[in-house]
Parts: C-alpha cells; structure tokens; sequence
C-alpha cells in the first residue's frame, strides 16, 4: 500500500467536506482505499488528509489528474496543495 498527505487551506471547511464527499467516485476509480481527514486545532480551513491507495503510482496519477483540480476548484480549496507520498515502513501499538 502506498499513502499519500494532503495538506491545504479551504475557504469554508463545511463546503470544503461537502465537495470532498462528493468526489468519492473519482477517488476511488484512482485507486483510493480509505482517508482520514485533520484540522488544525487553531484553525478548521487548514486541512490535512491523509489517504492509502492501491499503488503508489495510482496516487501520484490521481494527484496530477483533471479531475483532482475540478474538485478542489469546486470544493473551495484556497492555496496550491502540499503533497507527500509516504511508505509504510513501521507500525505498532504503545
């Protein structure tokens, strides 16, 4: 599995997670497997996402796709996403 981190500032969270609910479908034609979804404690327009794809190759296509920048245009995504493609490499319990 490969996983992929989000990071971006949104107009309006509500209408933001709307629009993110309604690109579920495209999500999950590129390969999306499961998300989880941060604010900042100071401040809910600034989002972090995390999401665990079928491939590594899958995400990095869906982050470059059309599709991505219509919803986020839509969604109200206010500044140029940081992205990180990350490999588990450890896990565990404390």
């Amino acid at each position: 599995m490969a996983y992929m981190v989000i990071r971006h500032k949104v107009k309006d969270y509500d209408a933001w997670k709307v629009g993110f609910d309604n690109a579920i479908d495209i999500r999950k034609a590129g390969g999306e497997k499961s998300f989880r979804i941060f604010q900042l404690v100071d401040d809910r327009n600034d989002v972090v996402a995390i999401f665990e794809w079928d491939s590594l190759d899958n995400a990095k296509k869906f982050v470059d796709s059309p599709e991505l920048r219509e919803a986020m245009e839509k969604a109200g995504v206010s500044e140029e996403p940081k992205v990180n493609f990350l490999e588990e490499v450890a896990q565990g319990t404390t």
